[in-house]
């Protein structure tokens, strides 16, 4: 498969012409400019005897060091791990590492919205964000403050459009028989789903030990789009809440909800240093309703270009969608390589 790209060409600018003076007897005003401080010697002295700071490189990923970015494909994705399905023939069409088990970050909190819309609990309910829900895993702030009190809805809205933490957190925690039975609830709704890949320690993502693998997510994301509720709250492009007496506003942390090109029907991004930037996607794309998983993506916005990549792929004339009849195959790549499981 030929896959071409666009070339960009810079042109120069040309500097503005000086304007020039009316008359010559036109006065020219001179600014000064200020004198720096005089440094102190003592902290002259200071700064050259401190060492250096020592710059300390981020976690490689799982999937980085289990040498997943070597697998080759022909969409020459940045991400380690790809998926598409058509989620109503169940027909693979595209496969790269599908059953290599990763962290998968904040595609966590999907399952955790399954669970609490599941159990039908008054989305009216205000809920309080306490010391409990605080980041102890990666250490991270969140913009709501110990105290907060959001309604289950809106904490709903927050962990899905913009994978706030603390909402997340605070949904589990308030769930019946509180954050243990949570936890079991997601690894029993796992299995009963036939995710046998998958394992869950708490319901934000933060920790490397949620982990799973690209077919297992594939079916979450099916299931979960059956409920409108996830569907709507996932594809939000921003959010407004009170927060005391200020009215804060969240924005979606996916860039293709904006788009007016993509049909994105639910979604869910993650990242953490040992998952690499993940993307889960239900969308329409010629004609028929896909599932897109995109895992261990190198890259701030590689996930982004993957999706891009892939409906570039399935919108054009070596598109296997128009081959189906035919029998076209799907383009199918992995590396071998033991699953890894969370303990």
């Amino acid at each position: 498969m030929l896959l071409t790209g666009l070339t960009a060409s810079l042109v120069p600018v040309q500097p503005a012409q000086a304007a020039t003076a009316s008359s010559s007897k036109a006065k020219v005003k001179s600014v000064r400019k200020a004198k720096p401080a005089p440094r102190s010697p003592r902290k002259v002295a200071a700064r050259a005897a401190a060492p250096a700071r020592e710059v300390i490189p981020s976690k490689p990923s799982f999937g980085t060091m289990y040498g997943l970015h070597d697998t080759e494909d022909p969409l020459d994705l940045k991400s380690s791990v790809a998926y598409v399905v058509d989620q109503d023939t169940n027909e693979v069409l595209f496969s790269k590492n599908p059953s290599a088990v990763l962290p998968i970050a904040s595609i966590t909190k999907l399952m955790t919205a399954l669970l609490v819309v599941e159990a039908n609990q008054s989305l009216d309910e205000k809920l309080e964000i306490t010391d409990e829900d605080k980041d102890t895993e990666k250490f991270t702030g969140s913009r709501l403050a110990i105290g907060t009190e959001l309604t289950r809805g809106e904490l709903l809205h927050l962990a899905l459009m913009s994978s706030e933490n603390r909402a997340a957190h605070a949904l589990g925690r308030n769930y019946p028989g509180g954050l243990e039975a949570f936890v079991a609830a997601m690894n029993a709704k796992a299995r009963a789903l036939g995710m046998m890949d998958t394992h869950y320690v708490e319901p934000t993502g933060l920790s490397s030990r949620n982990q799973s693998s690209a077919a297992d997510l594939a079916k979450l994301v099916k299931v979960a789009h059956a409920f409108p509720l996830i569907r709507e709250l996932s594809t939000s492009s921003e959010y407004t809440v009170a927060l005391g007496r200020r009215q804060v506003r969240f924005g979606t942390t996916n860039g293709l909800v904006r788009k007016g090109d993509w049909d994105i029907g639910l979604q869910k991004t993650g990242f953490i240093n040992e998952a690499g930037q993940c993307l889960v996607m239900q969308a329409q794309l010629a004609g028929r309703k896909l599932i897109m998983v995109f895992l261990d993506s190198a890259g701030k916005y590689s996930r982004i270009g993957d999706a891009e990549r892939v409906r570039k792929w399935l919108t054009g004339a070596a598109s296997p969608l128009a081959g189906v009849a035919t029998g076209t195959s799907a383009a199918t790549t992995s590396a071998v390589i033991p699953a890894v499981s969370a303990k």
